[in-house]
């Protein structure tokens, strides 16, 4: 397991959100070390998920900055298409993704890599369904379990989350 002492995440939290598309990555990360902050449009509110699991949002996506943080998750289920409703969310990844953070979706979480508008030219993962999406905001569809493009790390469905977290965590070491 990687050394995370030092580093800080956002873990991105709608409603509908795909349990272990978020969970799995909050606990790796702080297994690791790493200070994880569950973000959602609103402090202190609990996002059911798509099978009821709460998950309670530690601070606003207008609270904090893209610079706050070493990595941005943004998990998949029917979330993504309720985090893409709120603009501080959509600037939270866009800013992130300029600045050369890590920034990692799977499943349907693509849809706000679309919306922040940083995967033209990029290789880009997630899925199926949302082929068409990535494609016309002008990402280069790859099917893998992960696909990593500099600084995005992308993965299709929860099978996929071992692969999904060496992407996450090898793309962060090469990272200062």
């Amino acid at each position: 397991m990687s050394n995370l002492s030092g580093k800080s995440a956002a873990v991105l939290v709608e409603k509908f959100y795909e349990d272990l598309e978020l969970w799995y990555p909050v606990y790796r990360l702080r297994e690791a070390g790493c200070d994880v902050k569950i973000v959602g449009p609103k402090a202190g509110e609990t996002y059911a998920s798509k099978h009821g699991y709460p998950a309670k949002a530690d601070v606003a996506a207008s609270d904090v900055k893209a610079e706050d943080f070493d990595l941005v998750v943004i998990p998949g289920g029917y979330s993504p298409d309720h985090m893409r409703r709120t603009p501080a969310m959509v600037e939270l990844v866009a800013k992130a993704a300029s600045l050369g953070k890590v920034v990692a979706a799977i499943c349907h979480g693509p849809w706000m890599l679309c919306s922040a508008r940083c995967i033209k030219g990029r290789n880009i993962t997630g899925f199926f369904a949302i082929r068409d999406d990535v494609e016309n905001a002008g990402g280069v569809w790859q099917d893998g379990a992960c696909v990593r493009d500099g600084n995005i790390v992308t993965s299709r469905t929860p099978e996929d989350l071992p692969a999904f977290m060496q992407g996450i965590l090898a793309t962060l070491a090469d990272r200062p």
